[in-house]
């Protein structure tokens, strides 16, 4: 998107009148030639017109329609170099297809998808008015979610980490089963600030701390606990920046809370991690649009259809953040496991799925099971009972 971003921020800059060096704006030129035609409308006496001063407000109207005429080039120029950089980083064209949004049931959940987007991410006046335009009812406690959710954000960006404690402590059963570091790292992060913030650096203060508040982490995070014990002896931070706990004094690991806190409280309101339209736009908007749209019309040309109309017949990329749960395909079929058709590792330790096991199965025997299976990608056989279910 470099191109089209480049060419598209060239031609903001164009459209919003900022003066560059030695360059007269489009608007400076209509308002000096509206001030010269004021002032030839006051020197002319009534009855008598002086061909001298017809003269110099014609050659002025020349001048500034020719510096307008200038700047419109440029811009039409930069409106065709953004067209051309589009065409170039989207070559394929999109289709058009009857409004998928038709029936209410459809439209209100879509309205609703994009007011919890609004809420999610903070914008709180954007939600109110489009919810008042849109007729709909968020209740009021979801509402108080997710200000609550952004009230502690705001205090954990503001180095106060007591909201969030004060949140998991009200959820800190649900956290247990989720087996989630945060309050770990809240504490860490305070226990690094106290390390850090006072010259000469608190080592008491924040070893106090960590007696008080860090004793039950300390089983599960025995290495870690460690690590914050021996970063004392490379104080102070300029010391510690170049040793081998240089992590510790990274500005991410406060700054990494934020995504943190806000993944737990949203699940602990059953909502994903991301917010309701990010990953519209991360994957139809990164790429996947076009290319379902090329398998389709590689399809047509084939003459040939989808054969299930709950999978794509063509990989989509994703970003990790996006993956929710293991995929195995098949290296044989090419085609992805399902329950009826699950992964099957043989003896040499090679993965395909059942049908394609049964497959390779070589006939002969009374028992279907204890057929030989030759991997296609060793040498190695193996039974065909040997084969054990692989779970991703």
């Amino acid at each position: 998107m470099d191109g089209p971003l480049k060419e598209l921020s060239k031609l903001e800059k164009l459209t919003a009148n900022a003066s560059g060096k030695g360059k007269v704006t489009i608007s400076d030129s209509l308002d000096s030639l509206l001030q010269s035609l004021r002032e030839a409308r006051d020197a002319i006496q009534p009855g008598t017109v002086s061909p001298d001063l017809l003269l110099q407000l014609s050659q002025t109207v020349e001048v500034k329609k020719k510096e307008v005429d200038d700047r419109q080039k440029e811009i039409y120029n930069s409106i065709s170099r953004l067209g051309k950089a589009l065409d170039k980083k989207f070559p394929a064209v999109l289709p058009s297809y009857p409004d998928v949004f038709t029936s209410s049931t459809s439209v209100t959940a879509l309205e609703r998808t994009i007011a919890l987007h609004f809420l999610r991410t903070g914008q709180f006046d954007t939600a109110s008015v489009f919810l008042q335009e849109a007729g709909l009812n968020i209740p009021a406690e979801s509402r108080a979610q997710f200000i609550d959710l952004h009230r502690i954000l705001q205090a954990l960006r503001n180095q106060d980490i007591g909201p969030a404690l004060g949140w998991v402590a009200k959820n800190r059963n649900f956290l247990r089963d989720r087996g989630s570091p945060l309050e770990f790292h809240l504490h860490r992060s305070q226990y690094i600030r106290l390390l850090l913030s006072t010259h000469p650096p608190n080592v008491m203060g924040a070893l106090a701390y960590t007696r008080e508040h860090m004793g039950p982490f300390y089983a599960e995070n025995e290495d870690e606990c460690k690590r914050l014990s021996g970063c004392m002896a490379y104080l102070p931070l300029s010391r510690l920046q170049t040793s081998p706990y240089a992590d510790l004094a990274s500005p991410s690991l406060h700054f990494d809370l934020e995504p943190l806190f806000a993944k737990e409280y949203c699940a602990s309101l059953g909502m994903s991690r991301q917010v309701p339209l990010r990953v519209v736009g991360d994957i139809g908007g990164g790429g996947a649009l076009s290319r379902i749209e090329k398998g389709r019309k590689v399809m047509r040309e084939r003459k040939s259809e989808w054969s299930q109309a709950d999978e794509l017949p063509i990989e989509i990329p994703l970003p990790p953040e996006n993956r929710y749960h293991s995929i195995f395909a098949c290296p044989v079929s090419k085609e992805q496991s399902t329950e009826a058709n699950p992964p099957m590792m043989m003896g040499c330790g090679h993965v395909v799925t059942k049908d394609s096991l049964h497959k390779l199965s070589k006939p002969g025997g009374y028992d279907p099971l204890d057929r030989r299976v030759k991997c296609p990608y060793c040498p190695a056989e193996s039974t065909h009972s040997s084969a054990l279910r692989v779970y991703f």
